[in-house]
């Protein structure tokens, strides 16, 4: 009767749509590998565009230097320190994702129940909401929203699919 009892709260729980972010989407292995992969490539575009953003940067202001045109404001120290600060956050929470996604391959690689790695996906998700509150209260420009919302849509895809709270906007 216990076993009934449960069995018919389950289904009950499924048919209102309340089992969805308890129990994780069903899908083959290979379905989460491809969502897995595009976390990866998404990540190294990001780190890619914020590497060639900073170099554009450095290279802008030393030629603007050499030629003499650097008749615009200079920042404070203040303002160099705070910059330096931003963009360090952003790197350090980039390298965690970066390392967190690495270890969900790893691990996901070595396992047959791909369900086994809920643990590292929860890592992923939670290293993604750190860029994102990073990424939302500095000014990165439009490309780097561009990347960062394509990157935030496939951690949600893969919290989904193990049934962990997707990141905010």
């Amino acid at each position: 009767m216990k076993r009934m009892t449960s069995t018919a709260i389950v289904l009950g729980a499924m048919v209102l749509g309340m089992a969805g972010p308890v129990f994780g989407q069903l899908m083959p292995k290979a379905q989460v590998a491809n969502l897995i992969v595009k976390v990866e490539n998404g990540v190294d575009q990001f780190r890619d565009y914020l590497k060639r953003h900073g170099e554009n940067a450095k290279n802008t202001a030393s030629t603007a230097q050499a030629q003499g045109r650097t008749t615009r404001r200079k920042a404070t120290d203040t303002q160099k320190a705070n910059a330096t600060a931003k963009k360090d956050e952003l790197d350090d929470a980039l390298g965690d994702l970066n390392r967190s996604t690495n270890r969900l391959r790893r691990k996901f690689d070595a396992t047959d129940t791909w369900m086994e790695t809920k643990s590292e996906v929860q890592r992923v998700v939670d290293d993604g909401r750190r860029i994102n509150q990073v990424v939302a209260r500095g000014n990165y420009g439009a490309e780097a929203a561009k990347l960062w919302a394509a990157l935030r849509t496939g951690i949600n895809d893969l919290a989904r699919a193990y049934g962990i709270a997707p990141l905010g906007v």
